[in-house]
């Protein structure tokens, strides 16, 4: 057995990034530290920063069909943490405040994407911040942000998206009735096989069809991955998740791993009653939209590289 000691980085790495262990859970807004994929960040100048991330092969996200690419969900969760990361470390939020995701976009070049090895996959990552706006108080209201994904010195991908970011007593009054609301058990409707939505376990299914249509009902309301922690709402990453697989079911199991997508969060997407999820597929992509009732509470396209 040979173990190599002080061994040179890897071909690509950033200089000065380390990807030896992740920054603080509670930084990211995380329970569990295995959730947590930055690991280190660092302003490079006004309004730059570069951040590293490991993407585990472990990850509930990671398909058991023999694959070696990571999900897409990846790209959009790293750019998650970094718009709290970056808020909470350098922007003068309050660790109790509460992040609202406004929109949100990926684009992966299929062909350059790492692939998996032994473990996972080191990502370096660009980010530009803009759109800084703050409150009378000068605390900050929200910012976006514009991220380029790097693995063995090549870019392979890019993300972005709005945010804003509103005080305990904001977002209580808010959410008004609906603050603290409690996630509900699993309903009884029937789910799409697992198989044709391209996932491991019924567990990471989180749609069902209730009466013919298909709504938001994750299976399991402890994953690991979409509800590490409690939320008065459904996750935006559950809405991205949920269109995925209704694109799946549409497209009769065709428009499986998306390479590009956008998603638009115009309202807050409740528990109760379910939101429907409705997908139209159109050649390469698919258009989506999440609605309660008459409201439309999110929107948007997902497309797939062939």
């Amino acid at each position: 057995m040979t173990n190599t000691v002080g061994a040179p980085p890897a071909p690509g790495r950033r200089k000065g990034l380390s990807w030896s262990r992740t920054v603080p859970r509670e930084l990211v807004h995380r329970t569990s530290v295995a959730e947590v994929l930055l690991t280190d960040v660092r302003r490079t100048a006004a309004g730059m920063f570069e951040a590293a991330a490991c993407w585990p092969r472990s990850h509930s996200t990671f398909p058991a069909d023999g694959s070696d690419l990571h999900s897409p969900l990846l790209v959009v969760e790293t750019l998650r943490q970094l718009g709290i990361y970056l808020p909470l470390r350098w922007f003068g939020v309050s660790p109790a405040a509460h992040m609202v995701i406004a929109d949100v976009f990926f684009a992966l070049m299929a062909e350059r994407e790492p692939r998996a090895g032994h473990g996972g996959s080191e990502v370096a990552c660009t980010v530009a911040v803009g759109g800084v706006r703050r409150h009378a108080d000068g605390s900050l209201a929200g910012l976006r942000l514009d991220v380029e994904f790097r693995a063995h010195g090549r870019a392979f991908a890019r993300a972005g998206g709005g945010a804003r970011f509103l005080a305990p007593d904001r977002y209580a009054a808010v959410r008004a009735g609906r603050f603290g609301a409690l996630q509900p058990p699993p309903g009884a409707g029937g789910r799409p096989h697992p198989d044709l939505l391209a996932v491991s376990r019924r567990a990471d299914v989180v749609v069902s069809r209730r009466a013919g249509v298909l709504v938001v009902d994750p299976a399991d309301p402890r994953h690991p991955f979409y509800f590490d922690h409690p939320s008065d709402h459904v996750p935006g990453m559950v809405l991205l998740e949920a269109a995925r697989q209704a694109a799946a079911e549409a497209s009769g199991g065709t428009l499986l791993r998306p390479t590009s997508g956008r998603l638009v969060a115009e309202h807050f997407t409740e528990y109760l009653p379910a939101a429907r999820v409705e997908a139209v597929p159109h050649h390469h992509t698919c258009v989506f939209r999440v609605r309660q009732g008459t409201a439309r509470t999110a929107y948007g396209v997902l497309g797939y590289g062939f």
